[in-house]
């Protein structure tokens, strides 16, 4: 697909223009995406605790994980049960600074005390609530990339 981008004063808001022959799956894949980036949203995330649901910011999340087929949501209030998949919210959590460590977690990077280097083939992952997580294999080299190490 050939992308093209042209600055042009007369327009105050972006517009994007798709010409095709036909309707391809590489159209429609460009199509949802500039869809989500119109659609996206306000920054908010909706837990749910017992019979409650609750607001959670972005900021105020440790970390996102699954467990049991369940997506959680850990916080200074407590583990809240959320009814989004975990590649939704990363693409969500995107603009933030949350960053992938597993296939089954999401780590805040502002909610981060520290990171262990000392074992072999991953990372050990401090966050500043106590809890204590592991980067999987096949997230070691990206984390350390992120860290510049």
């Amino acid at each position: 697909m050939k992308v093209e981008i042209r600055i042009d004063s007369d327009y105050i808001e972006p517009l994007a223009v798709i010409k095709t022959a036909e309707i391809t799956d590489e159209v429609s894949e460009a199509l949802n995406r500039l869809t989500l980036l119109n659609d996206k949203g306000p920054d908010i995330i909706t837990g749910f605790s017992e019979e409650c649901a609750e607001i959670l910011s972005p900021d105020d999340i440790y970390r996102v994980y699954s467990e049991n087929q369940k997506v959680l949501a850990v916080t200074d209030k407590g583990v809240f049960r959320l009814r989004m998949r975990l590649y939704q919210l990363e693409e969500k959590l995107s603009g933030h600074s949350f960053v992938r460590i597993s296939n089954s977690e999401i780590i805040n990077l502002k909610r981060t005390a520290n990171f262990d280097l000392s074992f072999v083939g991953t990372i050990q992952v401090k966050m500043k609530n106590g809890e204590s997580t592991f980067v999987s294999r096949r997230y070691v080299a990206s984390i350390k990339k992120i860290l510049g190490v």
